[in-house]
C-alpha cells in the first residue's frame, strides 16, 4: 500500500515539473516548491483550526489551573473535571495536533519518493547538484532549523513569559532536531521542509492578525 502511495507522490512531483516545463522553466526544485505551496494551501483550514484551538487553550489557562489545583489530590476527579471544562468551553485539546498528524504521511511519502526519485533531467536546483542527495553545503539544513525556530517562536508569541520551561526547551530542541534530520535527508525533502516552514510562518501571521481583529471588533 505504501509503495503505491510513494508512486503517487512521485507522480505529483512529475505533474508539477510538467507545469514548470510548460511555463518555460523546467526544474524539479521549482516543482517541489509548487507542490509544497499546494499542500500547505490544502492544509490551511486545519492550520486555522489549530491556531484557534491554541488561542482558546491559552485563554482557558487560568480556569484549567484552578481545576488542577482543586483536585490535585484526586487525579481521577481532576481528569473528569478537566474533560468537563473542555466540553463546556467547546475546546478539543487534540485539535492543535491535527495538521501535524495529517502532514506526517505526506512527509514520509516525500522522503521515500525523493530518495528513490529517478530524475530524467534537471536534477539540480540553485547550488544543489542533485535533489535526491544531501545538501553538501549544509545551507538547507541551516535554513530548515532557523525557519523551524521562527515558526515555533511566532506560534508562542505573546505567551513566552507564561510558557512552562518544557515548552521553551522544545522550541530550541526542535530546530536542532530538524537540522540533524535535514543533514541526512535528500535535499529535495529539506527544500520541502523549508518552504513548508515559510508557508507556516505566513499562514500563522495571517491567522494571528485575523484573531486580533476579531478580538478587537
Amino acid at each position: 500500500m505504501f509503495e503505491y502511495f510513494i508512486g503517487f507522490m512521485q507522480s505529483i512531483v512529475k505533474f508539477f515539473y510538467e507545469i514548470t516545463a510548460d511555463i518555460g522553466f523546467p526544474n524539479y526544485g521549482l516543482a517541489i516548491i509548487l507542490f509544497t505551496i499546494f499542500i500547505k494551501s490544502l492544509l490551511f483550514p486545519l492550520t486555522v483550526k489549530q491556531m484557534r484551538s491554541m488561542q482558546a487553550m491559552k485563554l482557558l489557562g487560568p480556569k484549567l489551573k484552578e481545576v488542577q489545583n482543586k483536585y490535585k489530590d484526586d487525579k481521577a476527579e481532576q481528569q473528569k473535571a478537566v474533560a468537563a471544562l473542555y466540553k463546556t468551553e467547546g475546546i478539543n485539546p487534540l485539535a492543535g495536533c491535527l495538521p501535524l498528524i495529517v502532514q506526517m504521511p505526506i512527509l514520509s511519502g516525500m522522503f521515500y519518493a525523493l530518495r528513490n526519485f529517478k530524475y530524467v533531467s534537471h536534477p539540480g536546483f540553485l547550488w544543489i547538484r542533485n535533489l535526491s542527495a544531501i545538501d553538501h553545503f549544509y545551507i538547507l539544513p541551516i535554513i530548515a532549523a532557523l525557519t523551524t525556530y521562527f515558526s515555533a517562536r511566532q506560534n508562542m508569541s505573546g505567551s513566552l513569559t507564561n510558557s512552562n520551561s518544557s515548552s521553551k526547551i522544545t522550541m530550541f530542541i526542535m530546530p536542532l532536531f530538524t537540522a540533524v534530520m535535514a543533514l541526512h535527508f535528500p535535499a529535495g525533502l529539506a527544500l520541502y521542509w523549508v518552504v513548508s516552514n515559510l508557508m507556516q510562518i505566513i499562514q500563522q501571521r495571517l491567522v494571528q492578525k485575523r484573531l486580533v481583529e476579531v478580538k478587537e471588533a
